[in-house]
């Protein structure tokens, strides 16, 4: 089979719809402490970044299981790497679910955090392998599946949150994700062939000429772009549902907000995908970075119930695309055959923007009262990848305008 006949193929196509089951199931295990985090701040009487605690252990796991994780596929395959986190998710929400404290919770998320990681980057990478023409639309399609699934549990849950507490949630959240994982992996057990990945790797050595930076020097830029975007990011998709509480509007209204914001970013990252097809990678992360800016702006004048709906609904169609991006930039321009361990080093810096900003806003929140602060750090964060994202622009078009003038 040549490259021709598999990249941007039916069986490309089938694989991907398998790829987005699967992270709309094991991206549960990011969202599920968002949904809780009032209900576990209330149980165990501990402020604001306390509870937040869960959340940034899960962010550390989630982004170290990317790295570890990317680098095992790139040996083994994906389905192995589904396989074991399936069983990892289940064994950290079945300890999360008997916690008796708040450090026992937040040492079983980092559990919960490196099994969800199989779900996001390495699936990325993995259905990257199978397009060339439509890949910004695939890679688009994979990453829609974490933000679908946050915004579809989250819905799901509320209903046994409400009635049966957290703990029930974390029960059921043990079993479901294994019951469906196992048998949908089964259906990723074909590796790319060679000829596909030699022509990709022709691609990407080409693309990288246009550059004047090292991979190693593109892959921490682009990392320290990541944390930059991410820590903005992490503001209002950790602590709105909090937010919401502070503000008398109740967690169920915080739930919706936030799925809202998912769906939102779901059409986001479709709609980019379908632009990096056109303008590749790093232009599709630049305009993804400064619509984030902007809409973060929208929510330092306004906290009525209606404008923070709409205000969320436009972060959520601002930077759903940003993250996908990078996967693109790597693929781009980055040998295919380290797609898993590069992919997964760059999502681990994004990861560990989510972390910290996550962390860093319930902070700023116990030393304000407030999260105008929180808001604004987010916003100055922002600026700071936007700033690193504008150099790659501009070293690429710098080097091409040599070239040409060569």
């Amino acid at each position: 089979m040549t490259d021709s006949d598999i990249l941007d193929s039916r069986y490309s196509w089938m694989r991907l719809g398998a790829t987005l089951a699967i992270a709309v199931i094991g991206n549960v295990g990011m969202w599920a402490i968002i949904v809780i985090m009032p209900a576990v701040q209330s149980e165990f009487a501990i402020a604001r970044a306390d509870a937040s605690l869960p959340y940034t252990l899960t962010m550390v796991g989630f982004g170290l299981g990317n790295l570890v994780i990317g680098r095992a596929v790139d040996r083994w395959g994906i389905t192995v790497a589904l396989i074991g986190s399936a069983l990892t998710i289940a064994t950290g929400f079945g300890l999360a679910a008997i916690s008796d404290s708040v450090l026992t919770l937040t040492v079983t998320h980092f559990i919960i955090g490196f099994g969800t990681a199989a779900s996001f980057g390495p699936l990325i990478a993995d259905i990257s392998h199978w397009f060339y023409k439509r890949r910004g639309i695939a890679v688009a399609i994979a990453a829609s599946g974490n933000y679908l699934s946050g915004a579809i549990w989250p819905m799901l849950l509320a209903g046994i949150l409400s009635e049966h507490g957290w703990r029930s949630v974390y029960l059921v959240l043990a079993i479901v994700p294994v019951l469906l994982i196992l048998p949908l992996s089964m259906l990723l057990r074909r590796r790319v062939p060679d000829d596909a990945t030699a022509h990709a790797n022709r691609m990407s050595a080409a693309n990288a000429k246009s550059v004047s930076f090292s991979p190693s020097a593109l892959q921490w830029l682009l990392g320290l772009a990541g944390i930059g975007c991410c820590v903005a990011m992490a503001m209002p998709q950790v602590h709105l549902v909090s937010y919401c509480t502070d503000l008398g509007y109740g967690p169920a209204v915080g739930a919706e907000m936030l799925s809202l914001m998912l769906m939102g970013g779901v059409v986001s990252r479709l709609v980019s995908g379908l632009v990096a097809d056109k303008l590749g990678g790093v232009k599709t992360l630049l305009i993804g970075s400064t619509l984030q800016c902007i809409a973060l702006f929208l929510y330092l004048p306004f906290d009525a119930l209606v404008p923070l709906y709409i205000v969320s609904l436009i972060f959520g169609l601002s930077q759903g695309g940003i993250v996908p991006s990078y996967a693109l930039i790597v693929r781009e321009y980055l040998p295919a055959k380290e797609a898993g361990a590069r992919v997964g080093f760059v999502i681990m810096a994004t990861i560990t923007g989510m972390a910290l900003g996550g962390w860093m806003s319930g902070w700023i929140y116990d030393l304000t009262g407030s999260y105008q602060a929180a808001f604004l750090n987010g916003i100055a964060w922002n600026f700071l990848n936007i700033a690193i994202i504008a150099l790659l622009l501009f070293k690429s078009r710098a080097r091409r305008g040599e070239a040409v003038a060569a």
